[in-house]
């Protein structure tokens, strides 16, 4: 039994793929290279943009949130996918709590409503078995149902109404303050007005020069204290779930709970208390879209975005830094979707062709890898081998094919319509689930329904 919370252990700490941190670093500088070298190419300068960057980081936060909620309690073993509702019950007590009594006061509220549901959730799974899929529908559609019904109680009456509110929509709410690096991003320090090197560097247009002062500037300049606190949750959470016995437990729950139980962990505790987690950081996310992304509650605001956080957390293999990258893949074609429009989402057809070759090129050189093995070996694979390399060969067939659709779809036009510029993001999610799930590992007893003392 330990040598499963031994096996735990060690594999939390390996990052999937056998990547390490010279490699990442290694990923990101040469798609950084790419991206500059196809805005210079198609002068579409709002690819990398300070605009664009701020407005992909302020739309991938609430999805970052909601995914790391699910992070957390598929790490313990309960599929959450209620984290769509648990962000609509944050969104409206953000909104009802934060246009009262400030904006901080709604973050809390919110927090406190998203853990209301995230408690409802682990009371039908956890104590009385419940489908998990079931209960995450019945939270989606109670949270859609009840904040409706609140908004046109309270905000459609009395004072609420006389401040702006109606059935579909609260009183404004206060903004968060944001934070600019004087010198480097601009800004005004009482009456002095700040220099903005990088500003002045983003608007040479310089090859890569000023990409990187574009993006150091989106990432510096008016930045909500509420996104600082969401960045700041990747490294508790790395810390958290993986350093220490607490997080050990959580996630000893979710490989194998009646393993965890024999050596004296409370798997329900331990189930509990991830679900609230998970609960209270969607609604975080929620707080995040009235206090944030806009200044107030409207129903409808969450536009999907739980479920576009489900597969970030799928996308970055069940892990933090994994889920932040794809949240901030997802928030970035949003923005392009949002500021550059048909313009900058044609510059990324460019982008994503070159992407496809090189899959393409590795997806050949693992071809001719597995082919030159031993036949012995072939053979005892059971086929396996042989059915791998067949499924590379198509790999890189295809994505030879649709890299040079898409370089013929950008030499034959200037822009991309209006209507599969907004269906980007969507676009988006389908395509990197469908390249990712070769190399996804879920947690081995995630959606397992647990009963204590009951045999496996």
């Amino acid at each position: 039994m330990s040598a499963v919370l031994d096996k735990v252990r060690a594999g939390g700490l390996k990052p999937a793929g056998g990547l390490r941190l010279p490699h990442y670093l290694l990923l990101t500088a040469a798609l950084l290279v790419l991206l500059s070298l196809v805005r210079v190419i198609d002068g579409a300068n709002d690819v990398t943009s300070s605009g664009t960057v701020s407005a992909a980081l302020r739309l991938a936060v609430p999805i970052f949130l909601a995914g790391l909620g699910g992070l957390w309690a598929e790490r313990a073993g309960v599929i959450n996918i209620g984290l769509e509702g648990m962000m609509i019950l944050g969104t409206w007590t953000g909104a009802w709590a934060g246009y009262q009594w400030g904006p901080w006061i709604g973050v809390l509220a919110g927090v406190i409503g998203g853990a209301l549901g995230g408690l409802l959730h682990a009371v039908a799974t956890v104590s009385f078995g419940v489908d998990q899929i079931v209960s995450g529908v019945a939270i989606n559609i109670l949270g859609l149902g009840l904040t409706q019904f609140l908004a046109g109680l309270i905000f459609n009456t009395g004072e609420a109404k006389a401040l702006g509110g109606g059935p579909r929509q609260s009183p404004p709410v206060e903004a968060i303050q944001t934070l600019t690096l004087p010198v480097l991003s601009g800004g005004k320090i009482g009456d002095w007005q700040s220099p903005d090197w990088l500003g002045a560097l983003e608007k040479h247009h310089w090859f890569l020069v000023s990409d990187i002062a574009g993006i150091l500037r989106g990432l510096t300049s008016q930045m909500s204290l509420l996104t600082l606190v969401a960045i700041l949750l990747v490294p508790v959470s790395v810390f958290v779930l993986w350093r220490t016995a607490f997080g050990l437990r959580i996630r000893s729950c979710g490989e194998d709970p009646y393993a965890a139980e024999s050596l004296g962990v409370k798997v329900y505790r331990m189930k509990y208390i991830a679900v609230v987690i998970s609960g209270a950081l969607s609604g975080l996310a929620g707080a995040f879209l009235v206090t944030v992304a806009a200044p107030l509650y409207q129903d409808g605001q969450t536009g999907g975005r739980g479920f576009i956080g489900l597969a970030a957390m799928i996308f970055g293999n069940w892990r933090p830094v994994g889920l932040a990258a794809g949240s901030l893949l997802f928030g970035y074609t949003d923005a392009m979707n949002v500021r550059g429009g048909g313009e900058a989402v044609h510059a990324l057809l460019l982008f994503v062709a070159i992407i496809l070759v090189a899959v393409g090129v590795r997806q050949f050189l693992r071809a001719r890898r597995l082919s030159t093995l031993p036949d012995l070996a072939i053979e005892n694979s059971g086929g396996v081998e042989r059915r791998a390399v067949r499924g590379a060969y198509i790999g890189v067939v295809l994505s030879l094919v649709a890299a040079a659709a898409l370089v013929v779809w950008f030499l034959l036009s200037d822009t991309v319509p209006g209507e599969l510029v907004s269906f980007t993001p969507h676009l988006t999610t389908l395509l990197v689930l469908a390249l990712a799930s070769q190399r996804l590992r879920m947690p081995a007893a995630d959606g397992v329904r647990y009963r204590r003392g009951e045999a496996r």
